[in-house]
C-alpha cells in the first residue's frame, strides 16, 4: 500500500551545512520545510556509508557469533558480523569481506535477508543483512587495529535463547535474526 495523504509528501531542502566531517562521524544541519508549510531550520542528520551483515552457519550447522566491547552503550554484547561498505563496494561483497576478515569463514550459499534503515528520522544510510549457509574457515582472520573480538561457534538453539533473553541488542542485527528464526518456524509448520 502506497501512502499518498500530505502528510507523506517529502519535505523541502531549503538549506545545508556540515558540521563535522570525519571517517566516522559526518554531521549536517538542513533547513527544511514541511509539507504542511512548516519550516525547522535545525534538522540534524547523521550521514554515515551502508552498513552490512551476516547470519552466517557453517556447514556444520553452527553459527558464527562475535562478542565485542561496544562503547556506545558502554558493555558488551553478542553480535553477529557486520561492518561498513567501503566506497564503491557492493553490499554482498562488503558481507563477504568483512565475515572473512573478522573470522576467517567465507564460501556457501549467500543470499540476502532484507534491507532496513538503521534510523531513518535522522540517519541517511541502510543496512543490508545476509544469510550465508554452508560457511567454512578458509584463512585466519584479519582484525584493524581498532577491533577488539572473540568468536564463537554456537548452536541455533543458543542462539535463539540469547536473542530471546536480551543478550543480543544491536538492532540492526535483531532485525535480520527474527527474520531467520522466524522463516525457519514458518518453514517448520508448512512442513509439518
Amino acid at each position: 500500500m502506497k501512502i499518498t495523504d500530505e502528510k507523506s509528501k517529502p519535505w523541502v531542502t531549503l538549506g545545508s551545512e556540515y558540521l563535522v566531517r570525519r571517517p566516522w562521524l559526518t554531521a549536517r544541519r538542513d533547513c527544511v520545510r514541511l509539507a504542511n508549510g512548516v519550516v525547522n531550520d535545525e534538522y540534524y542528520v547523521l550521514e554515515y556509508p551502508d552498513w552490512v551483515n551476516v547470519i552466517a552457519v557453517t556447514a556444520d550447522g553452527k553459527f558464527i557469533m562475535i562478542k565485542q566491547y561496544r562503547h556506545g552503550i558502554a558493555g558488551t554484547s553478542y553480535e553477529i558480523c557486520a561492518g561498513c561498505c567501503e566506497r564503491g563496494e557492493a553490499p554482498e561483497q562488503a558481507a563477504r569481506r568483512e565475515l572473512l576478515e573478522e573470522t576467517g569463514y567465507g564460501g556457501g550459499e549467500w543470499r540476502k535477508l532484507l534491507t532496513i534503515a538503521p534510523n531513518a528520522s535522522s540517519m541517511n544510510n541502510y543496512t543490508h543483512c545476509y544469510l550465508a549457509l554452508g560457511v567454512e574457515k578458509i584463512a585466519d582472520f584479519h582484525l584493524d587495529s581498532t577491533e577488539e573480538l572473540e568468536m564463537f561457534l554456537l548452536d541455533g538453539d543458543d542462539v535463539f535463547d540469547m536473542l530471546q533473553s536480551g543478550q543480543i541488542v544491536q538492532a540492526t542485527m535483531v532485525a535480520p535474526l527474527w527474520k531467520y528464526f522466524y522463516s525457519v518456524a514458518i518453514a517448520q509448520v508448512n512442513n509439518f
